[in-house]
């Protein structure tokens, strides 16, 4: 493998001054202008007027502008300084006058498929580059070392070729000194590599130059990778049989044909079912709205009738109380004109006990008569007042005993014997039956009717105990056949909510519990590899995977059991040698990620140890409920109509 830095742009050694370099770059361009060098063939064809005798001398415009711009800039020692300011000329022009008169056309239309290519070349699919010759050198342990791919992959994203990798290869010695460029799946990836592939074959550092023999090799070579990479029997065939397949360009347009047309009938289907999904939801929100309408009214219907009827009994009682009270102010007044006529008649009494002597004892008589007259028509009165507290009284009573008897109603509902009170009677009755009947040994007729009379009672409580057993196993079933029907909406909830877009923080969505986070290993890989980001990102997956299995392990059980409030409870055992080794090397918030992934999978599936799927409320931080999740689909459900019926 060769020596030399990729960037030689530090130590480059020029012909000519800056200066000297931009008047010759001015002096090619007028030239250009002036047509004095042929740019431009048929319809669509473009040659470099500098490159005549080499090998390749047709582009397309963007082609040409690739191999100009590379050339231009090319740190080569073998380039001259003439060769560079003929090509920097011609990057000028084909940039300032033939790239704006051509406009965009067919031949540099990156999103279609080629016309003119090998119908039968097969390539590595997905597109792949090969580079070979990448400088290394000896590490103190006998191993190769070189560039990190990050580095090279930069350097070609700065020249237009648009990577998404560059993979260095090493084996047992290190460092290979070839690495696989990757490039996007689509026909843009594509362009790229095919215009990665013309810059090098322009510097006549491509496929068959790195493979000629004679010439020593200098500086990187590289190409796209084929069939005869594909097969070949070393590192890099090695590889490009790992990664990909190989394939023509017709076989990767029916390819890409056949998965559209896939996509088109899948996206097809799940939008008829989405739309009969949508009808189903809307009939059974109509029913579901139509039955509470109806409640509604059953209710205010209700509530009208009880306001009625209370309004009724008010009145009643307002009517009621007033003609007791008529009563009694018609009977005061009675006695009052009785009370005054039996004075105005003592008075006369003693008017005629004065004036006639002989009639006063007479006269004392009916005094006397009339004072315990007087004496019982105040009792009467007394008593009549009396009357009408009591009235009152009786009238409260019986409203306090109405809530009274309504309360022992409630609680006598509640007090109804249960099955352990039933079994504890017939044992009960048992026992007396028992005792009955070692005290009957002497055939008394009156003990035998005791013990047929607790039989009876015995054989009732029986039968009343296999009344409750029959409800009981029928309350069961009830209870087991609900529970299925709940767990069964819960999954098909769950999946319902895995096809929604959860990611705009929603309140109600889907947690894999016991799935460890990725960004803790992320952060501590990048502390780690500060400038090396590829190699962290892998190393970080590295070890989220690696430690995933071992929360999948039976036998890693890192808790210890405390007592606790009402009992005793299970928490994470902090002395655990690798929960400690884990803390010390990545950081709290990489072992607090483990911990809670623990937590979860022994809350909600310690015997299986796997990954489960719940519904969750993100603002509570716990399981959501049944209702809550339905009350969220249908939330979703109503927005998603509101705008089908704005559109």
């Amino acid at each position: 493998m060769g020596s030399l830095e990729l960037d030689h742009s530090s130590d480059e050694d020029t012909d000519m001054s800056d200066s000297e370099l931009d008047e010759e770059v001015e002096q090619y361009l007028e030239e250009l202008k002036n047509g004095k060098h042929m740019v431009k063939g048929g319809e669509g064809i473009f040659m470099c007027p500098f490159c005549q005798r080499k090998r390749k001398r047709d582009f397309n415009l963007k082609d040409l502008l690739q191999h100009a711009s590379g050339v231009g800039k090319s740190n080569s020692d073998k380039r001259s300084s003439e060769e560079k300011a003929k090509h920097l000329a011609l990057t000028k022009y084909l940039e300032n006058h033939l790239v704006a008169e051509a406009g965009p056309s067919k031949s540099v239309a990156e999103d279609e498929p080629p016309v003119d290519c090998d119908q039968d070349e097969k390539f590595v699919w997905p597109w792949v580059g090969v580079v070979a010759n990448i400088p290394t050198r000896r590490a103190n342990d006998g191993r190769f070392v070189g560039e990190s791919g990050s580095k090279l992959r930069d350097e070609y994203i700065r020249r237009g070729f648009n990577p998404t990798r560059v993979h260095p290869l090493w084996n047992f010695r290190g460092h290979s000194g070839s690495a696989i460029v990757e490039f996007k799946k689509d026909w843009h990836g594509y362009y790229n590599a095919m215009a990665f592939e013309g810059a090098y074959e322009a510097e006549r550092h491509g496929k068959k130059d790195w493979f000629a023999t004679g010439d020593q090799k200098s500086g990187l070579y590289a190409w796209v990778a084929r069939s005869d990479d594909y097969k070949a029997n070393n590192i890099v065939g090695e590889h490009l049989r790992k990664i990909g397949d190989l394939k023509s360009i017709p076989e990767i347009m029916e390819e890409e044909a056949r998965k559209q047309s896939s996509l088109v009938s899948n996206l097809t289907s799940i939008i008829e079912d989405k739309n009969k999904d949508l009808e189903e939801m809307e009939l059974k929100c109509n029913e579901t709205t139509s039955a509470i309408k109806s409640v509604i009214n059953e209710k205010d219907k209700l509530v009208q009738a009880y306001n009625e009827d209370i309004k009724k009994i008010q009145v009643s009682a307002q009517e009621h109380f007033k003609r007791i009270f008529n009563d009694h102010q018609k009977l005061k007044l009675q006695l009052e004109s009785q009370k005054k006529e039996l004075e105005s008649h003592i008075e006369q009494m003693e008017q005629r006990a004065a004036d006639n002597e002989s009639e006063s004892r007479k006269l004392a008589e009916e005094i006397e008569k009339n004072s315990v007259k007087n004496c019982s028509l105040q009792l009467a009165a007394a008593e009549q007042v009396k009357a009408n507290d009591n009235l009152l009284k009786l009238a409260e009573d019986q409203k306090r005993e109405k809530e009274e008897l309504h309360k022992k109603i409630i609680k006598l509902e509640k007090d109804l014997d249960t099955k352990q009170a039933l079994e504890l009677q017939i044992e009960q009755l048992r026992g007396n039956v028992n005792v009955v009947r070692s005290m009957g040994d002497d055939g008394d007729a009156e003990v035998l009717k005791k013990v047929d009379t607790m039989l009876k009672d015995m054989s009732e409580k029986e039968g009343e105990l296999e009344d409750l057993e029959a409800l009981n196993q029928t309350l069961i079933v009830k209870e087991r056949k609900s529970n299925d029907e709940l767990q069964d909406a819960r999954k098909e909830l769950i999946n319902g909510l895995k096809e929604l877009d959860t990611s705009n923080g929603a309140q109600i969505g889907i947690k894999r519990l016991g799935e460890l986070n990725k960004k803790p290993f992320l952060e501590a890989m990048r502390r780690k590899y500060k400038y090396n980001v590829e190699e962290a990102e892998d190393k970080a997956e590295e070890l989220r995977i690696l430690w995933q299995e071992y929360l999948r392990e039976p036998e890693w059980h890192p808790f210890k059991v405390i007592s606790a409030k009402g009992g005793h409870k299970e928490i994470i055992n902090g002395d655990d040698v690798r929960l400690k080794r884990l803390k010390d090397e990545l950081g709290n918030d990489a072992y607090n990620a483990v911990t809670s992934a623990l937590m979860e999978i022994n809350q909600y599936n310690p015997s299986g140890r796997y990954i489960t799927e719940e519904l969750w409320h993100h603002g509570y931080g716990r399981q959501a409920t049944l209702k809550e999740g339905a009350a969220y689909i249908l939330k979703e459900w109503k927005q998603k109509k509101q705008r089908l019926d704005m559109d």
